[in-house]
């Protein structure tokens, strides 16, 4: 068979992506109609099909210009039977091609050519350099060679190694985290925030920009001191020292924000000339350490390359308070920080997977490189202790001479011992200027190692902060989040930042604020790498990092360390740093941001509860533990708020809660669509219901509660007790609204459930219009009628369910009785069966409530006349065994008597309809009419069941007289017989033993079996 000849000569392509989708036939130019109307042809004939190979389109979230992104088509779409589908019906199953088809020319109001591509940078310019002009700075040429000096050459070495090996391993985890999917823009807070969720996330997120945003001041200011010392020495000033240092500050931060707000460009290529002139003073100072010394730089200690000076200065000198290993490491440590820089501006990356991994770690290597060399030269060529003094000769001087200048011709004993030497490594900070071929320009580099890292800072805080914007996790900051041209410039963030570093310029005073800015630092590094940690350690399937180089121990390991050091360089700044964190984590724990990023926080919550849960299994059920756990047939929770508000609040942070709805029809995409709806969550966790939501499809309500009673829960969390309202206008529904309903009673029965029914006389049920997902056997509101043929709307309620979801949401939600505090109201307990104490059980667990803390519980029982105080007795001593509390202990002796002529008529008029006699025809008998229709109530089943009949109307009276302004009723439920008991004589039973009550009316039954026990075992 040729299986090219099979297909059919149309294909169908889709020509835009939007909800009003159109459809050509390959070859034609047909509009919609044509291609409805074609759907019943050749298209589903032989090899054609919905099925489509894997796209690219499918995965991503963007779309390429100049053609229509693809989308896979659904489940219902590939399975469904394509003849139901009339040629009228106005959403079609789109079909997809399987072969090149002619593009429909572009519409008017569509941009004929693609929008300019922003300026993207690779992995070395975009990263690496980027990194290493960060992580260089005043430090490195001010500060290491007299870090040298204090800690030797091999103790510095490990100072190096240590700090470059904690952000070594924070790079491997920032790579790690990186290469799991798509990298946006947003660098630090946008890596953490995706793996950790918005809590951690955005906490480090607001106190990162900020941190980049003062350090953005700190750089400026060593740039203005430099400069400031520079114009001293030529005796030249503007004002006076700390005023020309404020006006140099802000005048290059000023050059710094315009290089920065004209574009990602120009800042680039500022940073490739900063690191051109860093390179240039590095290959100075190589050359100047092998240029054999002069006698002016002998005086001052250089002597180009020597073993014993080498040997002299490889073991450590501690001098002055801050002599110690971790004194130098707290010096050292920021200096090696700035390994971020390059993933902050990760939105404007060319590959960000490929680019951050590469650059940040080459970025490490060569700075650490960079570092040991220098060490290790400056330490082998300049002594420690030197006078400058070119008359301070062997020759010249008389006496003992000391030190290893003494080698050399040299004799600087006399400084040495009065500890007066200006020059030297442990003495003189600019001892690479003098090393240097050309001094200037290690002048010039120290410039350019300021401004490129005060110009990273600059732009990595507005980057980060306009992603953390656009989260809106914090109010009033969405303002700065508006991005402006083709690489998205958040300018509005710019001027912020500069305000800030302008502040912080002026006060001119960073000594006390510099550690807080480290700690920070410190603090994403720890996050980072617990969030790689933590990522690895949940076993989520969604961690799949292309970078492989890391191990989740080596990041834990790095956390801990990072928060370490924390402490050790400024114990109170880590306390400052972590506070601010706590409080800000706090702050977005308190709101709950609507967000969804699929954080390892969300796997480690399932890994924690699905452990949780199958432990659950090896824990036996014992009456002590017992809870009531509810499955609530309340709908949509929105239409039925007093019933939900009821049990949530005796389960809330006690026990389960579910509610529950069956949507009936057959399954259908908008059916799978509501059962799929998170807004009714949404409206739960607005009004602190803690409680699930579950939905079933089923062909009708009785099927579906079947379903939810059988199939709801997950081990030993499951629910026992079945809670419902009460149908009011039973007597206006059709017979077999009424089977259903008291069939599911007794399916609930049939599985071993405790039933609760909750009955108030405003009704239950809100709604106005009765939609497709509310369903019809529920109880309605209080004047509306059911019926399968007609629907009647009334007024009164609250809430339109004609309303979209959403919409529901944002109306105010309406307030219940069972919201408010109750007082000193009574809680009335007609325990008239014993059916294992879950009668007594829900009042107690109601009263440990603040709202129904007041309430006094009264139990009613019923008793003879001869035997009230020997019942009551024996009662009380039951109760108390049971340590619940309850007191007020009354017996009922007349509960057996007989009721009211004028009730009994009204209870006759009640079934009156349901009798075999009222509609009997053509003499059809009655125990056959019983048999084809069970709702129907016989004569010799109303004198069957004439006395508990009578019962139930005696105890509505008895109810009248004692709890006419109870806050709450529990009344026991009776039971009827399967297959013996009518389901409207039941019914009207139910309906009579509630009826005409102003309190809430709660008819309970457990499951006969004990959930009350007297004993410790």
């Amino acid at each position: 068979m040729n299986l090219t000849t099979a297909r059919s000569p149309f294909s169908v392509s889709s020509m835009s992506n939007g909800d009003d989708r159109k459809f050509s036939l390959g070859g034609c130019s047909n509009s919609d109609t044509d291609s409805v109307a074609s759907r019943s042809s050749g298209v589903f004939s032989g090899y054609d099909t919905l099925d489509t190979p894997p796209s690219y389109d499918f995965y991503t979230n963007t779309e390429v210009f100049g053609r229509a992104k693809k989308s896979r088509p659904s489940l219902f779409q590939l399975h469904s039977n394509p003849q139901v589908f009339s040629q009228d019906d106005p959403s079609p199953p789109p079909l997809y091609e399987e072969s090149s088809v002619d593009k429909q020319s572009p519409d008017e109001d569509e941009p004929t050519e693609p929008p300019p591509e922003p300026t993207r940078f690779g992995w070395a310019q975009g990263v690496m350099i980027r990194c290493m002009l960060n992580i260089w700075g005043v430090i490195l040429y001010l500060r290491l060679p007299w870090i040298t000096a204090q800690a030797g050459i091999g103790m510095t070495w490990i100072i190096i190694l240590v700090s470059s090996s904690i952000t070594g391993i924070t790079g491997l985890s920032t790579s790690a985290i990186a290469t799991n999917g798509k990298v946006k823009g947003g660098g630090t807070y946008f890596l953490i925030s995706r793996s950790l969720g918005p809590e951690l996330g955005g906490s480090i997120g607001l106190i990162f920009a900020f941190a980049n945003a003062v350090a953005v001041a700190m750089h400026t200011v060593g740039f203005a001191e430099t400069v400031q010392v520079l114009m001293q020495e030529t005796e030249v000033s503007m004002v006076d020292k700390l005023n020309d240092i404020r006006i140099i500050g802000v005048i290059t931060v000023t050059c710094l924000l315009a290089i920065s707000m004209a574009g990602m460009e120009w800042e680039s290529k500022a940073q490739v000339l900063f690191f051109l002139v860093i390179m240039v003073s590095f290959a100075s100072y190589i050359v100047g350490t092998i240029i054999p010394a002069t006698p002016q730089k002998q005086a001052k200690g250089f002597f180009s390359y020597r073993a014993d000076i080498f040997a002299a200065n490889f073991v450590p000198g501690w001098r002055g308070p801050e002599g110690s290993f971790f004194g130098m490491f707290s010096i050292f440590f920021p200096s090696a920080t700035g390994i971020l820089a390059g993933a902050n501006i990760s939105g404007d990356l060319k590959d960000p997977n490929v680019a951050i991994p590469r650059g940040t770690m080459l970025a490490i290597f060569w700075t650490t490189i960079s570092y040991l060399i220098i060490s290790a030269t400056i330490g082998s060529c300049v002594l420690r202790d030197a006078s400058g003094y070119i008359n301070d000769t062997v020759s010249s001087l008389s006496g003992e001479c000391l030190g290893v200048g003494c080698n050399y011709g040299w004799n600087f004993t006399e400084c040495i011992t009065n500890k007066t030497c200006p020059y030297g490594l442990s003495n003189y900070y600019q001892s690479m200027s003098m090393v240097s071929a050309c001094g200037p320009l290690i002048t010039a580099g120290i410039f350019g190692a300021t401004l490129s890292s005060a110009l990273a800072c600059l732009v990595s805080a507005p980057k980060v902060f306009q992603c953390l914007c656009k989260d809106k996790l914090y109010p009033g900051i969405g303002f700065f989040g508006k991005g402006y041209g083709k690489n998205n410039e958040p300018l509005r963030s710019y001027l912020l930042a500069y305000v800030i570093a302008i502040c912080f310029i002026l006060i001119a005073e960073l000594n006390t604020i510099a550690p807080i800015i480290s700690n920070f630092f410190l603090c994403s590094y720890a996050l980072i790498n617990f969030s790689c940690f933590h990522a690895s350690i949940t076993n989520s399937p969604g961690w799949r990092p292309t970078f492989r180089f890391y191990s989740k121990w080596l990041s834990l390991l790095g956390a801990v360390v990072s928060v370490i050091i924390m402490f050790l360089l400024t114990w109170w700044a880590a306390l400052i740093a972590i506070g601010i964190v706590i409080f800000l984590l706090g702050y977005v724990l308190y709101k709950k941001p609507d967000v969804n990023w699929g954080s390892s926080m969300q796997a480690s919550s399932y890994n924690m509860a699905l452990s949780q849960c199958v432990g659950l299994n090896q824990v036996e059920d014992h009456i002590k533990n017992y809870r009531p756990q509810c499955l609530v047939l309340s709908g949509p929770p929105c239409m039925r708020p007093s019933l939900v508000d009821f049990i949530g609040t005796f389960t809330k942070n006690q026990s389960l809660m579910i509610c529950t709805n069956v949507i009936t029809g057959g399954p259908s995409p908008d059916a799978v669509e509501s059962a799929k709806i998170s807004t009714h969550l949404k409206w739960l966790d607005k009004r602190r219901i803690k409680s699930f939501y579950h939905t079933v499809v089923a062909d009708d309500l009785r099927v579906g509660v079947q379903m939810l009673l059988q199939s709801t829960g997950l081990g030993r969390m499951k629910p026992n007790v079945l809670v419902m309202g009460f149908k009011k206008n039973w007597r206006k529904a059709q017979p077999g609204v009424i089977e259903n309903y008291i069939g599911i009673l007794h399916d609930a029965f049939d599985l071993q459930y405790g039933l609760c029914v909750l009955r108030m006389k405003e009704g239950l049920d809100i709604s106005r219009t009765m939609q497709a997902h509310v369903n019809l056997g529920f109880e309605t509101s209080t004047e509306q009628a059911l019926d399968t043929r007609t629907s009647t709307t009334t007024t009164s309620p609250t809430i339109d369910t004609s309303l979209d979801p959403e919409e529901l949401m944002a109306i105010s939600q309406p307030t219940t009785v069972f919201q408010t505090r109750q007082g000193k109201k009574t809680i009335d307990v007609y325990w008239l069966s014993d059916d294992g104490g879950l009668t007594l059980l829900l009042p107690y667990l109601l009263t440990r409530k603040k709202r129904w803390g007041r309430c006094k519980v009264r139990v009613f029982v019923g008793g003879e006349a001869q035997q009230v105080d020997e019942q009551k007795q024996e009662l009380k001593a039951l109760i108390s065994r049971f340590r619940l509390g309850f007191q007020d202990i009354q017996v009922l002796p007349d509960i057996n008597g007989k009721p009211q002529s004028e009730h009994i008529k009204r209870f006759e008029d009640l079934i009156a309809p349901y009798r075999v006699s009222s509609v009997q025809k053509d003499g059809q008998e009655a125990d056959e009419t019983t048999k084809d229709f069970s709702w129907m109530v016989s004569d010799e089943e109303i004198e069957t069941f004439r006395a508990k009949s009578l019962r139930q109307i005696r105890l509505n009276e008895v109810i009248q007289d004692y709890s006419r302004d109870a806050a709450l009723i529990i009344v026991t439920m009776p039971v009827g017989r399967r297959g013996a008991c009518p389901s409207s004589l039941y019914m009207a039973w139910l309906e009579i033993v509630s009826r005409d009550l102003r309190p809430p009316v709660l008819l309970v039954r457990g499951n006969q079996e004990n959930v009350l026990t007297m004993y410790c075992q």
